[in-house]
């Protein structure tokens, strides 16, 4: 008997062992100690990717074997600036060059992406904000075999579906960044669904104003309330700015939760409601049950701000949210019991995060793409889209100048009226030309505009406009 006993406790014992190396952190400690760490390629040295250096250099399990940057002083500078010293890094122009630089606990230093992409790697985060270059760079490490961590949400929302097909038919990961918020709402939202919950409504906060659509890199840093010298001693980037404030990075980032999740966008985008935390439940659920919403199951993003331009009670500017419905009288009660804010009725009640830590998250992302073979949210299906419409009146001849620019700024639609009517992706309205007259507010077609090169993003585009809306119906 004690020898049985003894066996089925060794046999406990062992299962549990195995049970526990789910946990990311161990999992890491368990490559540390093997010798054998994550293998990370960073392309783009930007906010981000700096923020990913200064917590990978003291995560143990992790290395950076490079990075790649249109600059290689630029990419010396992030990781001077986040802790890393001079000695730990070293020039390589080719991957043989940067392995050579990994055995030896080095980080290479390259501006060429295509070669970071063919050093020994397990794992490529992509993170220079561009959309065609996050496409060639995400194609190029399906190819090579690598999992794919997705920075740039622009390439995300306009490809996202096609690129994370493309990476499941090569057996890896394309998953998006966790820290930014859209991987953040996509684990409310899974958390949700897991407990049985139905979503009601899933986003962020951000500061917005129905004049903000209209703000150019000229004008956003009145709006943020810079001076001059913080701008130029920061070394802000206007179009960056300008984008999170004329609402084309909202539209952006729920586009890619939609396609993430299967929550469907509302017929008029996103309404940017001012609403508080404490308000989350009465006011994101459907017009039907008292709320702002069209319907349940959908996408908003509250304001900070009331129209007015007081500033909103426990706003929700960098943080995320879920608001959902308890599905008998008996969970509405346990919500009370609990201590759950919900509406009046008790039905509907919120959870959200009150900020979020981009690039400081991201090895979350990058470890489990690696040691769980999972994304922490990937695109699923072509469910909503972001359509480029005019700032102003667009005279023929005009060049676009893309996501944050002084011409057009992103709305949020469904994917199946984008499509149908022919609308142009924001992701795609830069260095293209006008050749009719557009109106400002008008949403601009492929009709409206002449595209100056055979830009691979916009072969991908047009190659998924027409594959996914007859594959998904949409």
């Amino acid at each position: 008997m004690s020898a049985r006993l003894n066996s089925k406790r060794d046999t406990i014992t062992e299962f549990i062992s195995e049970r526990a190396d789910v946990n990311l952190h161990t999992l890491l400690r368990k490559r540390a100690a093997s010798g054998n760490p994550v293998r990370v390629g960073l392309i783009g040295a930007g906010k981000f990717g700096s923020m990913f250096l200064a917590q990978a250099r003291v995560t143990p399990g992790l290395q950076v074997v490079a990075v790649a940057d249109l600059r290689q002083q630029r990419a010396r500078d992030a990781l001077l600036r986040t802790g890393w010293a001079e000695e730990a890094m070293t020039p390589a122009a080719t991957s043989s060059q940067m392995n050579d630089a990994g055995r030896a606990g080095r980080v290479g230093l390259t501006e060429d992406a295509a070669e970071l992409i063919g050093a020994e790697l397990d794992v490529v985060v992509e993170c220079t904000g561009s959309p065609e270059a996050g496409t060639q760079h995400a194609l190029g490490a399906i190819g090579a075999g690598r999992h794919v961590v997705m920075v740039t949400v622009e390439a995300d929302a306009l490809l996202g579906p096609l690129l994370s097909r493309q990476a499941e038919r090569a057996g890896v990961v394309y998953s998006m960044a966790y820290g930014d918020q859209p991987a953040l709402v996509c684990e409310l939202v899974d958390w949700a669904r897991t407990c049985g919950f139905n979503v009601v409504a899933a986003g962020k906060g951000t500061k917005y104003l129905p004049e903000y659509h209209y703000s150019t890199p000229e004008t956003v840093f009145d709006h943020f309330g810079f001076s001059a010298e913080q701008v130029r001693e920061g070394g802000f980037n206007a179009k960056m700015f300008n984008s999170f404030l004329d609402g084309t990075k909202s539209a952006i980032e729920m586009a890619a939760i939609a396609n993430a999740t299967g929550l469907a966008p509302q017929p008029h985008g996103l309404g940017f409601p001012p609403v508080g935390v404490d308000r989350l439940a009465e006011i994101l659920k459907p017009e039907s049950e008292g709320g702002t919403l069209s319907h349940s199951g959908t996408l908003e993003v509250v304001s900070s701000q009331n129209r007015d331009g007081s500033p909103v009670p426990g706003d929700l500017r960098w943080g995320v949210y879920i608001t959902f419905q308890a599905p008998s009288d008996y969970v509405r009660r346990c919500f009370g019991e609990y201590g759950m804010t919900t509406d009046q009725s008790g039905r509907y009640a919120a959870l959200y995060r009150p900020n979020h830590l981009i690039g400081l998250e991201l090895g979350i992302s990058v470890a489990s793409a690696v040691l769980r073979g999972e994304p922490t949210g990937t695109a699923r299906e072509f469910v909503a889209d972001v359509a480029a419409c005019a700032k102003r009146d667009l005279a023929v001849g005009e060049l676009l100048d893309g996501e944050g620019g002084e011409t057009v700024f992103g709305r949020l639609m469904p994917a199946r009226d984008s499509l149908a009517d022919k609308m142009l992706p924001i992701g795609l309205a830069s260095a293209a030309k006008v050749v009719k007259p557009v109106a400002k507010d008008q949403l601009l077609t492929y009709e409206d505009i002449q595209f100056l090169t055979d830009r691979t993003s916009v072969i991908l585009r047009r190659q998924m406009d027409v594959e996914m809306g007859t594959a998904d119906g949409v």
